[in-house]
């Protein structure tokens, strides 16, 4: 399984968790709520979707509202295909959403992990934003070192993109360091990822820590981006 496409099995896995929905409906909210996948079409979504029901997983069901009952007879549309998540579907996503290693510090695989903080522990959110912090101070020291080696030969506009870079990345881990203050202090963050309110946390009982106001569904640094 791509990187890519493992993301987008958790991210599907993740809001059907949240109630059933039909295709469309689905892919609205992954460009809507998950900006990080404003790239992926019909073309991918529909056979992530037929994987996940193969796997037992995912499950489809006749859409039951007025207009689905219509479409089949208007100009041969057929109805809309509902798909809801199973029990096995559910204990898998649980099983993901329990996973810390490397991949879920990437740029994109982050985004989508932070997005379902409300439905995680918060011992594993821990560990998902030390582990990105890590990886971001990584980043930003090699940054560092490389623009003192470069610099002398940079004209001003480069310079200035390189110095652009590293301050996006600076600006994450402060974030960064505040959520996991906050995690470490036992605080709950309000809102969500798409607008709703703070969900349970399904481990131990507390809400989970959310985005803040401002703070993009895909962190704006440049780099390390999953492909």
């Amino acid at each position: 399984m791509g990187r890519r496409s493992g993301i987008l099995e958790f991210a599907v896995l993740g809001l059907l968790r949240e109630s059933p929905m039909h295709g469309y409906e689905l892919r609205k909210r992954l460009n809507t709520s998950l900006g990080v996948f404003r790239a992926f079409s019909y073309g991918t979504l529909y056979p992530c979707l037929k994987t996940l029901v193969a796997s037992g997983w995912l499950t489809e069901e006749p859409g039951n509202t007025s207009e689905d009952a219509l479409a089949a007879p208007l100009a041969g549309r057929r109805a809309k295909i509902v798909y809801r998540l199973t029990a096995e579907g559910k204990e898998h996503f649980e099983e993901l959403l329990s996973q810390t290693g490397p991949d879920a510090y990437d740029d994109e695989h982050f985004a989508a992990r932070f997005a379902f903080f409300g439905q995680t522990s918060r011992d594993v959110r821990m560990r998902v934003l030390e582990g990105r912090r890590s990886r971001l101070e990584e980043r930003l020291e090699k940054m560092r070192a490389s623009l003192t080696r470069t610099r002398e030969r940079l004209d001003d506009y480069t310079l200035e993109l390189q110095r652009h870079g590293m301050e996006s990345v600076e600006r994450e881990v402060r974030w960064l360091n505040e959520l996991i203050e906050s995690e470490r202090a036992g605080r709950d963050l309000k809102g969500s990822a798409s607008g709703g309110t703070a969900q349970q946390d399904t481990t131990n009982g507390t809400t989970g820590g959310l985005p803040r106001p401002g703070m993009p569904s895909r962190p704006d640094t440049p780099g390390d981006t999953a492909t």
